[in-house]
C-alpha cells in the first residue's frame, strides 16, 4: 500500500500533464518548422529571436507553476507568478511587434492576406492577455485561475498549428481544424471537471467561448476594409 501511495504521490497531475502537453505542441510547431528548413536562422531579425527567447520561457513557467503547487511551493509559485506577469506583457508586446513587422517587410505566411495575419495575430494576443488578466484576478480562487491560465495557453496554440497542419491544402477549412486542435484540448479540462466536480466549471465554458469567439472576430475583422487599409498602410511603411 506504501508503494502504491508513493506512486501516486509521484505521477504527474492533470494540470502539470495538459501544462506539459500545450508547452510541447506549441515547441514542436516551431521546431519542426525550423527543421525542415523553412526558416533561414541566421537570416531571422534580432526582434524574432527574442519573441522566441520569451516564448520558451513563458512556457517554462506554464509547466513549472503546476509542479510547484502540486509540492505545496505555494510561496514560490507566487513570487513566480509575478515574473509571470512580465513575460504574459512582452509575449503581447512582442508578438505585435513581430506581427506588424512580417507585414512591413512582406514576411507573412503565403496562405494569409496581410489584413487577415493583422486581425488573427492581434486578436489572439488580445485575447490571451484578458485570459491571463482575468487568471491574475482570479488568483485566490484556484480552480478559477488554473482554467483561465489554460485557457490562455491554448490561444497560443494557433501559430503552432498553423506550422503543422498543410494549411495551403486545407484552403479555406485550415482555421477551422485549428480551432478544433484548441476546443478539445479544452475538452480534455471540461471532461476532468465533470470527474471532479460532477459538472463543467464555469471558467472551462468561458474558455471555449473566447477561442469560438475569437476564431470568429478575426475571420470577420480580417476582410474588413478598415483592416485592409491599415495593413495596406503597414506595409507601405
Amino acid at each position: 500500500m506504501a508503494s502504491i501511495a508513493g506512486a501516486r504521490a509521484g505521477a504527474l497531475s492533470f494540470w502539470q500533464k495538459i501544462a506539459l502537453g500545450i508547452a510541447i505542441f506549441i515547441l514542436l510547431g516551431f521546431f519542426q518548422w525550423a527543421a525542415r528548413g523553412f526558416v533561414d536562422i541566421p537570416a531571422v531579425p534580432i526582434w524574432i529571436h527574442v519573441h522566441a527567447l520569451v516564448m520558451v520561457a513563458w512556457l517554462a513557467l506554464f509547466v513549472i507553476q503546476p509542479t510547484l503547487v502540486k509540492r505545496n511551493a505555494l510561496a514560490q509559485h507566487r513570487r513566480l507568478g509575478r515574473i509571470g506577469l512580465v513575460l504574459a506583457a512582452a509575449v503581447v508586446a512582442l508578438g505585435s511587434f513581430s506581427s506588424i513587422m512580417a507585414i512591413r517587410t512582406a514576411h507573412v505566411p503565403p496562405f494569409f492576406t496581410p489584413a487577415y495575419f493583422l486581425a488573427l495575430t492581434h486578436i489572439g494576443l488580445a485575447a490571451f492577455a484578458g485570459m491571463v488578466a482575468a487568471a491574475i484576478v482570479h488568483r485566490r480562487d484556484t480552480q478559477a485561475h488554473r482554467r483561465f491560465m489554460v485557457g490562455a495557453n491554448v490561444l497560443l496554440m494557433e501559430p503552432a498549428y498553423g506550422r503543422l497542419l498543410p494549411m495551403p491544402l486545407l484552403g479555406p477549412w485550415g482555421e477551422t481544424v485549428g480551432m478544433l486542435i484548441q476546443l478539445g484540448t479544452l475538452v480534455l479540462v471540461a471532461r476532468h471537471d465533470r470527474a471532479t466536480f460532477g459538472h463543467v466549471h464555469r471558467v472551462t465554458i468561458i474558455a471555449m467561448a473566447v477561442v469560438a469567439g475569437y476564431h470568429a472576430l478575426f475571420e470577420l475583422l480580417g476582410r474588413a476594409p478598415f483592416t485592409v487599409s491599415l495593413a495596406a498602410r503597414i506595409a507601405g511603411g
